[in-house]
Formats: structure tokens, sequence, C-alpha cells
């Protein structure tokens, strides 16, 4: 069939018939330099299925590429393992456009596809263990709950070996190659850890339980189709355990410092700090906000030991970029650190204990008392920030097991 964008064969009678935006550059509040991609999946079995849908404004584009290959009319079933709106956005339209006989989700699905839509009797609940006949072929049902939104489930095929993971083993990546490995492998491995930490680290117990029900399954993976990003077709092992890593949060050396300064004061003192740390054997990542990403600061803090942020202090309170990325990694709850605070000020200096308060919220296990400079350090107040960096360090080795 002549239409503009083309399904992509993953299987031996599946199909990628997804959509690609090259234009999305936040999500949730994440920088997504990259753009992304709604995956969506065509299954030709006696009773063809459609696994998930897309954003609303791709609607035509996924219609577009089911017709490269079938008649969408033909299409039997819906499946739709998340109902987040980037991949159910489309769902009544292409319902309409299909009239599918059935439309499945979880029971979680359905309650959540309801508030969106009101669909009622159009849908029908899968349950955990359930077994989704399509004639020659079956689908086989995974609740995920939690990973990330209570209706998340993945289905496995496993006449083709193929999991459905919807948001899990995903990236945001906009790209015309299909498969992760026809893509730059430091490029699948950054973005991968980018979403895991923006979106996934404060699930990573329920991450870990997951893990472990799908290996208990039995299911014989030779690929998994997520909803976000490149397919994984060669050594899936690779990415689950990339996910088994990033779930433990192991703390390493590496010490994040980030901060944002007024006159350059408390940027001086985070240098001197970072040196500090180097000379006590961490590895500061220094990331002063005029130019870091909270989406940034959080993927680099995944596999951290030491969360170190500075402010000076602006109105008797912390500077608006600091309080901006302490409150987006609160709500992502890293695990297993060791922090503390420091800053400049003029005259009140309460902003550094604000901040260390925040970091004890987090869960964070402060090391040194908040470090503070009045107005411009001189060299006797960077050599105490050295000091001070140097004792954050030799108590993260030891926070560490290094």
């Amino acid at each position: 069939m002549s239409t503009a964008f083309r399904a992509m064969q993953i299987g031996e009678r599946t199909f990628w018939v997804g959509a690609i935006d090259w234009g999305l550059r936040d999500f949730h509040g994440y920088a997504t330099s990259r753009g992304s991609t709604y995956n969506a999946y065509l299954v030709l079995g006696d009773k063809v299925t459609l696994i998930d849908t897309v954003k609303a404004p791709f609607r035509d584009e996924l219609l577009s590429r089911i017709r490269s290959v079938i008649d969408p009319s033909r299409i039997d079933y819906i499946v739709s393992n998340h109902a987040e709106m980037d991949h159910s956005g489309s769902l009544p339209y292409i319902i309409e456009a299909v009239k599918p006989e059935r439309v499945f989700a979880s029971p979680m699905g359905v309650t959540a596809l309801n508030s969106h839509f009101d669909l009622g009797e159009q849908l029908t609940a899968l349950k955990d263990g359930e077994t989704l006949s399509l004639g020659n072929m079956s689908l086989a049902v995974l609740e995920t709950r939690m990973l990330h939104w209570p209706d998340s489930m993945m289905t496995f095929l496993p006449d083709e070996g193929i999991l459905f993971s919807q948001d899990g083993f995903g990236m945001h990546l906009a790209t015309s190659r299909l498969f992760a490995d026809e893509i730059d492998p430091w490029v699948v491995e950054h973005e991968g850890i980018k979403y895991y930490a923006n979106i996934l680290m404060p699930l990573s117990r329920i991450v870990e339980k997951a893990l472990d029900r799908v290996r208990q399954t039995g299911w014989s993976i030779r690929i998994i189709a997520p909803d976000h990003g490149p397919v994984w077709r060669q050594d899936v092992g690779t990415v689950m355990g990339w996910y088994q890593k990033w779930a433990a949060q192991k703390p390493t050396m590496k010490a994040v410092v980030f901060f944002d300064t007024m006159w350059n004061s408390t940027a001086l003192m985070a240098r001197a700090i970072a040196e500090g740390l180097t000379g006590g054997g961490a590895l500061p990542k220094v990331m002063p906000l005029s130019g870091s990403h909270r989406s940034d600061v959080a993927t680099a803090l995944l596999d951290a030991g030491a969360l170190i942020v500075g402010t000076p202090t602006i109105n008797s309170n912390m500077f608006p970029t600091v309080s901006d990325t302490l409150t987006y990694l609160k709500g992502l709850k890293p695990a297993n650190k060791i922090g503390a605070a420091f800053g400049s000020f003029g005259w009140s200096g309460e902003a550094a204990g604000h901040v260390e308060t925040i970091l004890k919220d987090m869960g964070v296990e402060i090391s040194e008392p908040p470090f503070r400079v009045k107005y411009v350090p001189g060299p006797e107040e960077l050599a105490r920030c050295r000091e001070f960096g140097g004792r954050l360090a030799a108590s993260l080795k030891e926070h560490a097991g290094a």
C-alpha cells in the first residue's frame, strides 16, 4: 500500500507501527534533548492485535504505518499496556477508525482509561497471569503496578519471544534506527540512564521485584519492545542488567556538586570543594545550574554516592534554581547518598540550612554541617572549602566501602 509512513518488521508476524517525535524537548519537567518515540506494535495473529497506540497528535502517523501492512479495519483487538496519554491519547480515535471487537487493559487500566475517555463497555480487563488467545498465537499478561503507573502491565508473545514492556526498558530517543544495536552504544546507555533516573528511580524497589517476576515466568525473551526508544533484538540481558544495577543504586566514589551563584562567590566555593573531593579520592561532578538542567543532575546522581548542594542566600532563602532542582530530586527519592550544603551570604545566611533540611527530608545522610562564607571567599576561606571537600571525600570512601 502507498503510505507516507511505513511499518518496520521486528518479528515474523510483528511490526513496529509507532510514531517519532523529533521535536519533544520536555517530558514532565525533564529535558528530552533527543526527542522521543511513541511505540505501538501490530501482531498479525488470527486475531490481528494492536499493542498500544500513540500520543494524540501522531494518530495519523500510526494509521499510516498500519496501512502499509494491512487495512486498519482488519484489527480485531487493541491491547493498552499503559494508560498514560503519550500511549493512549489517540485511543478513542483509533477505536472509532478501526472498530475492534475488543479493547483490553489491566483492571487498573480499565479504570484509568475510563477516567480519561469514558469508554465504558468497550474495555475488557486482563488480569495478572492471564493469557489472551489470538487464535494461532497468544499474549501472556504480567501486571507491573506502579511501574510507573498503577495500570501498567507487560505482555509477552511467546510465539516470537517478544516482551512488550511498556515504559520499562525504554528511553526518550527519536531515531530513524529502530533497533538498539544500530545506534551509538554510548547514546543508548546515556539515554537509558537518563530515562531511568528521571522516571523510574523512585520506584527502584518495585523495579527489582518486577525483574524477579519476569525471571520467574521462565519466558524465553528474544526481543524487548518498549513504548519509548529503540527495540532490543540482541543481547536483551544487557538492558535487564542495567536495570538491576540502576535499581540497586549502590553508592560509588562519585560526588555530584550542584549549585547556583549570584556574584560568583558560591561558584568559587564549589570549585574549591571539588578540589578537596578530588584530593581525597572522590570523583566530583560539578554542575552549575546556569548550564545544567535539573534532569541532568538527576541523571548524574543515579550512580553517585554523595550529593553536595551550594546556594547563595537571597531574601532569606535559597536561590530559586536550587530550590527547583531540590524539589525535583526529592520526588525522585535517590537512595544511599551522603551529602552536605554550602554557600555564600551577605548578612543573614539561612539558605544553606534550608538546603540541609531538604537533604534530610530526602533521606540523605548529612556528613558535615552547612559550610558558609560571608561575601567573597578569600584564600583562607577557599582553603577551608578544600578541607571541607576532603572531609566529605573521607566520609564518602567509608560510605561506598572503597
